[in-house]
């Protein structure tokens, strides 16, 4: 089943979410490239004057990324949103991402992200100039948005139908509010709310770990697509297990270990291009601590590795380490659900 954004058709419906400090080129490549049919970029923020920054210019980065090239901003004036949106075009940007759905302490004191919900009027002013700015680029301007910010304020359903009317093409819905963070268990009542209340594609998000997961929540939401975040951190192919099951019925044997130490060493690779050597080979920690976490020796060689600070030492280790892995077994054991996140991880969901 395909999927249609504007005059972009997508190839599947399996997401990337959009993770700040993970969803980075190399990362979004991977995921496409292993059955993923859409990925979002991390956010980028809409203050002008840190558009030059190193961490803005690497988020911006698109170069042999596959179309449609979708880049999510954040920001509370829209004015300024109007500005990113129109400089992310000029940078290769196909589809524009409205984030009005990360719950971090660092953006919603702000007022960004999921905060943007608690205030009705400026939401919408910041969709209807977002919509106008790309609109003469012919760039259809998408939104990722929570049930709302607190349990007795969840506002989604009201927000989709006037985002719908001021031109927004497609809504992401995270079945969580925003006192919840990425605590306690999504909830998908209010997402199919939000898909019977508008005609505009409307993809569910939240605790998506597993095919049978994404099947349930397809059926219970009624949703045209499925997002995933965290469960990918390290599980780049759970979306061609997904589509497989979902086409099937049937599961994909894991992957080889053989697989699994190409794709890695190949992921770090590109990282490094990405980020240099010095901040590539510490960016890269997480990604392979995801990677290991729940292999047998993981924990060990994860604190070993993380006191490697030279990139071809890196390598070295990894390839090492799954070779070993190899000597015990040809696959992957089947993976464990995605753990909560820990709160450095959700710190690392915040914006410049």
């Amino acid at each position: 089943m395909t999927l249609q954004i504007g005059n972009h058709t997508l190839e599947n419906r399996l997401f990337v979410a959009p993770m700040a400090g993970v969803t980075d080129r190399p990362f979004r490549m991977l995921c496409r490239a292993l059955g993923a049919g859409y990925a979002v970029s991390e956010m980028v923020t809409s203050r002008k004057d840190l558009w030059n920054s190193l961490k803005t210019s690497r988020r911006a980065n698109h170069d042999g990324e596959p179309g449609p090239i979708s880049v999510q901003i954040a920001g509370t004036d829209a004015a300024m949103m109007a500005e990113a949106a129109v400089y992310n075009i000029e940078r290769g940007a196909q589809i524009i991402d409205i984030n009005m759905g990360c719950p971090a302490k660092k953006v919603c004191n702000k007022w960004a992200g999921s905060a943007l919900m608690r205030d009705e009027p400026l939401a919408l002013e910041i969709v209807s100039a977002v919509v106008d700015a790309a609109q003469p680029h012919g760039v259809p301007v998408t939104l990722k948005m929570r049930t709302g910010w607190s349990m007795e304020h969840r506002n989604a359903v009201k927000l989709a139908r006037d985002f719908e009317s001021a031109g927004v093409q497609m809504l992401t819905v995270h079945g969580r509010t925003r006192e919840q963070g990425y605590k306690g268990h999504a909830e998908y009542d209010t997402i199919a709310a939000v898909k019977a209340a508008v005609r505009v594609p409307v993809v569910a998000n939240g605790d998506v770990r597993s095919p049978e997961k994404a099947r349930e929540v397809l059926a219970a939401t009624g949703a045209d697509a499925v997002m995933i975040g965290r469960a990918a951190q390290g599980r780049p192919w759970i979306f061609r297990e997904i589509a497989h099951f979902l086409d099937t019925g049937t599961h994909l044997a894991p992957p080889l270990v053989a697989e699994v130490r190409r794709l890695l060493l190949d992921h770090l690779v590109e990282h490094y291009a990405l980020y240099g050597d010095y901040s590539g080979v510490r960016t890269a920690r997480k990604h392979i601590g995801w990677y290991v976490r729940a292999l047998p020796g993981g924990e060990e060689f994860r604190s070993r590795m993380n006191a490697i600070e030279d990139c071809e030492a890196q390598l070295r280790a990894v390839g090492e380490y799954f070779d070993g892995l190899a000597d015990q077994m040809d696959r992957i054991p089947q993976h464990q659900a995605a753990e909560e996140l820990s709160g450095e991880e959700e710190a690392a969901c915040a914006a410049d």
